[in-house]
């Protein structure tokens, strides 16, 4: 069982989606069901979860009808306002719909602080009462503020996406793999290997690129805690699907096939409690 932990759709908007730039030409169309479906059979993918791409709760219910209509979208992860005064309430609704798995907030835009406000720490508690997960998707200069954020809520199951985007092409480290391995100590956070290429150099980057950064986090979460995740669409403008999903199939030939399973599924399944 391959699932991929972490992609999306969309019905291109260029206001909305003023993140896709023009030098990302590729993207800047509808990503649908019917669009993924041919790719995952291609690449031996059983399934996956759509993650959220924009910050409303119409993006929650579109995601939630897609997965409805297309049994291979086997969870999703929404987007919630996580400091509403009735979040609870919010999310009580939302914990009718089997295949909503979490929540996510786009962090890596925000202000310096934002995780640490004790609005948003108790929003993001109360994911806890109704079994949901939470996406933390940082920038690699947040992780020490992800550290302090997490360590606060050690109930609250966290996975952390695109390995905390560290500047793959420049060639940096430090201090992201410090960061990382401090953030990897807290048992109840998983990492999901996704986005890589993207914040490698677009055209010229070689699989030995990715391999200090992934040793990093094979040797900080181990096979137990990691998600494989491909980042379609936003994979594309670096890397067609495959040639993505190659960068961690390569490496992951040097490990046990138990390992492999984990990571390529199993992990994914466990962590986001998907009825396979």
């Amino acid at each position: 069982m391959v699932i991929d932990s972490h992609q999306h759709f969309w019905i291109f908007d260029q206001d909305r989606d003023s993140w896709i730039t023009p030098e990302m030409q590729v993207i800047r169309k509808n990503f649908l069901p019917e669009d993924l479906k041919p790719v995952l059979k291609s690449n031996g993918v059983d399934g996956c979860v759509a993650v959220q791409a924009s910050q409303s709760k119409s993006e929650t219910d579109f995601l939630l009808q897609l997965a409805e209509a297309n049994d291979f979208v086997k969870g999703v992860v929404g987007w919630v306002d996580l400091q509403a005064a009735d979040l609870y309430d919010q999310l009580e609704k939302y914990s009718q719909f089997e295949k909503l798995r979490g929540f996510r907030h786009v962090v890596q835009g925000e202000a310096e602080g934002f995780m640490l406000q004790p609005v948003f720490i108790k929003g993001v508690g109360q994911l806890v009462a109704f079994d949901f997960t939470y996406d933390m998707l940082i920038r690699q200069d947040q992780l020490k503020e992800a550290f302090n954020f997490a360590v606060k809520l050690p109930h609250v199951h966290f996975v952390l996406d695109h390995i905390a985007k560290p500047l793959i092409k420049n060639g940096e480290m430090q201090p992201w793999a410090t960061d990382i391995r401090n953030l990897a100590e807290l048992s109840n956070v998983s990492c999901k290997v996704s986005g890589m290429v993207t914040e490698a150099d677009w055209r010229n980057w070689e699989k030995a690129d990715f391999r200090p950064y992934l040793d990093v986090v094979f040797e900080a979460f181990g096979t137990e805690r990691l998600l494989y995740g491909s980042d379609w669409p936003v994979c594309l403008v670096a890397a067609e699907y495959e040639g993505a999903k190659g960068i961690l199939t390569d490496y992951l030939s040097m490990f046990s096939d138990s390992e492999l399973q984990k990571v390529m599924g199993k992990n994914a399944v466990d962590f986001y409690g998907l009825d396979i």
